[in-house]
């Protein structure tokens, strides 16, 4: 499996990241060793999608960096289920 997963930052900012291996990534995100976010520690986990597909992932994350996929997740953080 493939994830797409969205972390949310000790600065209130999200990152949002592709993995085949969840757990095994945030413990390398907390432990500082991907330099996107070793400034923004700790992280927490807020979202994550699973594929089947690893082109599917990698694409899902692309749209969500994008400005609609952006505007998508404002959106959806916004609503309180």
């Amino acid at each position: 499996m493939h994830y797409v997963y969205i972390l949310l930052c000790a600065d209130n900012s999200s990152y949002t990241g592709c993995t085949s291996d969840l757990r095994e990534r945030i413990e390398r995100h907390n432990n500082r060793h991907v330099p996107a976010t070793v400034g923004r520690l700790p992280v927490k986990l807020v979202a994550h999608v699973c594929f089947s597909d690893r082109y599917k992932a990698f694409k899902f994350e692309k749209y969500l960096k994008s400005g609609s996929g952006r505007a998508f997740m404002k959106g959806h953080s916004q609503r309180r289920y």
